[in-house]
């Protein structure tokens, strides 16, 4: 029914007041979805959203979130609303899920994206347009998804910027010319290509540097054909999962021996004794072959190999790794005198966790250059050390790593080495050694020992003099009184100590771990000879100390840093007796002696404060009250009219969100089809993206004849009922006129409308307004009327 009274007493400002609220709900509404979806996007810039279920990605995400985490949920599609408003994404994690279909458009405004992980997913292809807006993008991940091959041309193309891409899966079959189109540089390229059957020659030779690049592969026909598009741009070749087992294939590999790699690795490889003699020929013929690794190999043989390797004594080789080698006949393996030419040359050997029993002496006396060694988690016992370190054996060698192997009799460790005149650092931990004895033999130069974790009960002079570092940690050690005048660092962690050792026989200590004892009490006595003491950590232990004391070691005694941990029975308003002797008569005040107690008070108090009015200000939603006086000048500044040019809307349509099908779905198409149509403003639609709410309300408002406002029971039932319509000086209601368009979509019963929403009230008793009638024989003459009112 059309209302014949038209009231001039209701302002344009109260109307504008309306507009911001209707939009405003509508925009908080899907903040909440997001909150509701994932809470930690609760005003961070981090938006963790990892295993939560969800289906899809959470609306409401906004320019202030700069890294999404939606790994491990249920997405299966991207859509190109869904990431429109995070402008200022870097970090996008979507790995785990099941994305099989991404829109051309999903990405397009995430210009400043530098990380997307799309791995372990459904994708059945890759499409260039997904990241062709891409521009910031660093690291590409799209392993462990379904397609077969990347397409006619390069995905990647325009991605000018990528550092890192990994790609492939089991499916993943093909490689063809043009796929790597517009990558010059990587540092990262790994293909897992397990089944990658077809490769294209040239596929690869566009990109002109990759430093380091990991191949899956079982095809020794493919792995060839891809060394060899990168003879010269690989730094690091890392080869996983491939089979060298088959002597008559070793004639493909014949082309890596070409390659300017600096750096080769093995993992989860597998060898043979007939196929060793030519994988070494291969890498000892590379020219700027510095470093070897094998990881997680696997040898099939004894080392009886039928051919003699005839060593050209690589130039350039000098690191040699060897982690967890499977050697199943361990035992039977022989003594590598076929290599020992080529190992001349080595300067740091690691052979960890390979069930090495012995090193050959004939083997350690070629190994010349050799200056760091690394033996550990392996089978040595004293005997075969003693065999492996023998007269002649590692004369360079600096640094040895003998920990956790089988080593038992202290003393003979120490002759077994002694002769190792460079030797500087020695580990020995996690053996068993037990008692020591009073003389030992050491390197005369060895400044670096480790025996933590040997079941030492007593040290003795069996330690060498010479010693700057020693660490003597999760030992039975009671005590500790050796006279080390040369030390530095002392590491008593872990022990059974009641007393800090004496200052006097290690006068040059600057670093002493005592944490985790049984210490109990300091003296004065104790610190006052650590003149060049720095750090002392004593945390973990037992004290009952005064807070005078502490106050003392930290300033008096003049150490730097002192962790202790004391507890909570220490004094302040008087000294106490610390092992016989009266702690000083300094007096501090509360503060002072509990100041670190009090900080943290206070800190928690403070952190509750803020934490309760945060709650108050959430629940009773002041930001949204902040904000909009301040929006409210802005709005006053504005003038009171745009210039006709500007008008680009009949009407501007304020609503509630749950009545948006009546609107987007009846009424805009029954007033954009209109002859002539009637263009209105839809916050959905014509908001500019990017901007704040308020502003985007006031310009539209502005820029439109008439603001039609579409009233029901969902707005006053609603939780933004409680805001009272008290910002009465928007510009929209400074002038008494008809700007203003009132639709009442259904009846409003007055007992319903809270007491607070006064305006509400009177704005619909003085008002002209429009009845939307539920009798079809009514509504043409509503449409009649609605579209009368926007002509006038």
């Amino acid at each position: 029914m059309f209302n014949q009274t038209k009231h001039k007493s209701i302002t344009i400002h109260t109307w504008h007041v309306w507009a911001i609220y209707m939009v405003l709900a509508a925009n908080l509404s899907e903040e909440q979805v997001l909150k509701q979806a994932c809470p930690s996007c609760d005003g961070t810039q981090l938006c963790n959203c990892s295993s939560m279920g969800l289906d899809f990605i959470p609306p409401g995400l906004t320019g202030k979130i700069t890294t999404l985490n939606l790994a491990h949920n249920r997405i299966k599609h991207i859509r190109s609303q869904d990431l429109q408003q995070a402008v200022n994404l870097r970090v996008l994690l979507l790995q785990s899920n099941k994305i099989s279909s991404i829109d051309k458009d999903s990405f397009r405004s995430l210009r400043k994206l530098e990380l997307l992980d799309l791995s372990n997913n459904s994708l059945a292809h890759l499409s260039p347009a997904w990241f062709g807006h891409l521009f910031s993008l660093q690291h590409l991940h799209l392993q462990g998804n379904s397609y077969r091959d990347l397409g006619e041309s390069s995905p990647f193309s325009r991605l000018r910027n990528l550092s890192s891409l990994l790609l492939g899966n089991p499916r993943f079959s093909m490689i063809r010319q043009g796929n790597f189109e517009g990558i010059e540089l990587l540092d990262k390229l790994w293909i897992d290509g397990g089944n990658l059957s077809q490769y294209e020659p040239g596929s690869l030779k566009s990109i002109k540097k990759i430093n380091h690049m990991i191949i899956n592969i079982s095809s020794i026909n493919v792995f060839s054909a891809i060394v060899r598009d990168l003879l010269h741009s690989v730094t690091w070749l890392e080869v996983r999962n491939i089979a060298f087992s088959i002597p008559a294939e070793m004639q493909l590999l014949r082309v890596m021996s070409s390659s300017f790699a600096q750096k080769i690795s093995f993992k989860q490889t597998s060898l043979t004794d007939a196929t060793v003699p030519d994988i070494i020929r291969i890498l000892e013929d590379m020219p700027k072959l510095v470093e070897l690794e094998m990881t997680d190999c696997k040898l099939l043989g004894t080392g009886r190999w039928q051919i003699q390797i005839q060593a050209n004594q690589s130039q350039t080789l000098r690191v040699l790794t060897i982690e967890k080698l499977d050697i199943e006949k361990f035992y039977l393996f022989t003594d590598l005198q076929p290599v020992v030419g080529l190992l001349s040359l080595f300067t740091k050997v690691t052979v960890e966790n390979t069930k090495v029993f012995l090193v050959p002496c004939s083997l350690s006396r070629h190994l010349v250059s050799l200056e760091y060694l690394d033996l550990s988690a392996n089978l040595l016992g004293d005997q075969s050390l003693e065999h492996s370190a023998c007269q002649g054996g590692w004369p360079s060698l600096q640094t040895l790593n003998l920990s956790q192997n089988s080593l038992s009799d202290f003393k003979m460790t120490g002759k077994s080495l002694s002769h190792l005149r460079n030797l500087i650092l020695l580990d020995i931990s996690q053996n068993n050694f037990g008692e020591i004895p009073d003389v030992c033999e050491w390197p005369e130069n060895l400044k670096y020992l480790n025996l933590s974790s040997t079941q030492i009960p007593k040290l003795t002079t069996c330690i060498p003099p010479t010693l700057e570092v020693l660490d003597v940690s999760a030992n039975n050690l009671k005590e500790f009184g050796l006279q080390l005048p040369f030390l530095k660092e002392l590491y008593l962690a872990k022990n059974q100590l009641k007393t800090l050792p004496g200052a006097a026989p290690i006068p040059n200590l600057v670093a002493m771990s005592v944490r985790r004892n049984k210490l109990n009490s300091f003296s004065r006595e104790e610190f006052e000879s650590f003149k060049k003491m720095e750090l002392l950590d004593a945390s973990d232990n037992n004290f009952i100390c005064s807070c005078e004391f502490l106050s003392f070691i930290q300033h008096e005694a003049g150490i730097a840093q002192v962790l202790v941990g004391w507890p909570d029975k220490y004094v302040c308003d008087s000294p106490l007796a610390v092992r016989g002797a009266q702690v000083g008569a300094v007096h501090l005040s509360l503060m002072e002696c509990h100041r670190s107690l009090l900080v943290s008070l206070i800190c928690a108090l403070v952190f509750l404060v803020i934490l309760v009015l945060v709650a108050i200000g959430y629940k009773y939603h002041a930001v949204w009250y902040l904000r909009m006086t301040w929006a409210w000048p802005r709005a006053k500044r504005k003038p009171k009219r745009a210039p006709p040019k500007d008008i680009c809307y009949d009407a501007f349509v304020s609503y509630s969100e749950n009545d948006s099908d009546w609107v987007e779905n009846v009424m805009v198409r029954e007033l954009e089809q209109a002859c002539p149509p009637f263009r209105l403003c839809l916050h959905k639609r014509d908001f500019v993206p990017g901007k704040w709410i308020v502003d985007n309300i006031i310009d539209s408002i502005e820029k439109s004849h008439k603001t039609l406002f579409v009233l029901s029971e969902h707005f006053v039932q609603s939780e933004w009922c409680k805001y009272e319509l008290d910002f009465s000086h928007f510009r929209l209601f400074d002038e008494n006129n008809d700007a203003a368009i009132l639709v009442l979509l259904e009846p409003i019963q007055s007992q319903a409308i809270p007491k607070r929403f006064c305006k509400l009230r009177k704005i619909m008793n003085t008002k002209t307004y429009l009845e939307w009638p539920l009798e079809e024989a009514q509504q043409e003459m509503f449409w009649e009327n609605l579209k009368g009112t926007l002509k006038l």
